[in-house]
Formats: C-alpha cells, structure tokens, sequence
C-alpha cells in the first residue's frame, strides 16, 4: 500500500497486499477498491499469483454445490486456475480427477491431491459430480457427458478457441436434472483472497509459480505464458531503484 483509502477503509500505507483490479493490470501504480485486498503477512512469497487465478477456482468450486465425497473433474489442471482447482477441490473432500493434454504437463497434479490424472476424457470411466472446464469446444461436450444425475458443469474458460456444441434434445432423453453453465468471477475479491493468502502462510497451498523473473522480462513471460512453455503462474519481480 502507497496511500490509504480516503474513507478510512483498508490497511495502511507500507502494508503488503495482494489485490485485484480491472483495469491498469501493467501499472507501476494503480488505485483499487479497499474490498478487492487481502492483507499479506510478513515472509509470505508468490501471493500475487492468488488474483485471478486462486479466486476463480475458489469461486467455481462452489458452483456444484458441496463436493465432499464426490468426483470433481479439473481440465485444463496444469493451468494456474486449474491447479488452483486441483488443490481446493481436493482440500474440500472430492475426489478430484485431473485432465491435461499433455503428459509431461501431469507430473505435478498428483501431489497438489489428484487421485487420477487423464490426458484423454474417454480414459474416465466412472461419472463425475462436477466439471471445472478450462478448455471449452469438443472437451466441454465430452465432459459434460460424463456428469452423473443432479451434477454441474461449469465453463471456466476456452482455452481451445473453439465453440462448445452440446445435443440438448438427447440430453432431454438422457435426463437426470444435470446442468452446464458459464462461470464469472464476481466480486468484492477481498473475502477470498484473504482466505487463500491463509492457506499460502499455513503451508496449505501451492502458489503455482512456474516461472519467476524480473519485471525487464514481461514480454518473454507473456510470450511463454501463451505458447504453455509454463506450468501455473508467471510471476514478476517489481525492484524499485
């Protein structure tokens, strides 16, 4: 924090936090409402990985309703949201399975509490209680097949590129009450997020850092972040001269 809010709200100037805006995301300096922070502890690295990704997953998650006991299906899992995903939905109780698309990208999952790690949907041969879809197109059609009576699929994000068909006259004869919808992080950030900077002091959490460099290097994490050359999150290095 630089300067404190006018209306008294909110942590002093010199505390750390982590925060979300929308906008001004590559500013050196940007004003955010007090709401969107959570507070970070002395000693606690990589809690600026926790916005966007760590509060989408938590967000989603709820989306199927309570999850202890059931299958939960992660795609896209060697993302940032995803293995946010991975680690939430396996710390509520679920069995969490994980898809990739690759296998090198997989090594990680089990450890962050997947009990099964796919790189093909059709391997899956047991029902799931929920879909956390990052991929969208054919993958979210296919996923979505594999929810049992009374699950939910949630739409994360598309990052296939391409547009999800799903038969909803067969879906009518298969019935059973399941649903598919589109998820929006909504806000205030800051209930969440101090949630998830609690998990990341007491040890509970992996940040997800793939990669870490200095702020000079933005255009080669941005480059690789799209080319998926990193697993989780890309986090720059602000020194102040």
């Amino acid at each position: 924090m630089v300067r404190a809010a006018a209306g008294g709200s909110g942590p002093a100037p010199g505390v750390a936090v982590t925060t979300f805006g929308w906008r001004h995301g590559w500013a050196e300096l940007r004003a955010v409402d007090t709401a969107n922070l959570a507070v970070v502890p002395d000693g606690v690295d990589a809690a600026s990985t926790l916005p966007v990704a760590g509060v989408t997953a938590l967000q989603a998650l709820r989306g199927p309703g309570p999850v202890i006991g059931r299958r939960v299906l992660v795609t896209g899992a060697s993302g940032g949201v995803g293995g946010f995903a991975v680690q939430l939905a396996a710390r509520a109780g679920a069995e969490v399975v994980a898809s990739v698309g690759n296998p090198a990208r997989a090594e990680q999952l089990t450890e962050l509490g997947a009990a099964q790690v796919v790189t093909d949907l059709s391997d899956i041969t047991k029902p799931v209680f929920g879909v956390l879809d990052n991929g969208g197109g054919s993958q979210l059609t296919q996923a979505f097949a594999l929810v049992e009576p009374g699950g939910r699929a949630l739409s994360i994000g598309k990052a296939s590129g391409a547009s999800t068909t799903i038969d909803f006259e067969a879906e009518r004869l298969r019935g059973g009450g399941r649903a598919v919808a589109p998820f929006v992080v909504s806000t205030p950030f800051g209930t969440d997020l101090d949630h998830l900077v609690g998990l990341l002091c007491r040890g509970q959490l992996d940040p997800q850092t793939g990669w870490r460099g200095p702020w000079q290097r933005a255009a080669e994490a941005a480059d690789m972040l799209l080319s998926r050359r990193v697993l989780g999150k890309a986090v720059l290095d602000v020194v102040h001269e």
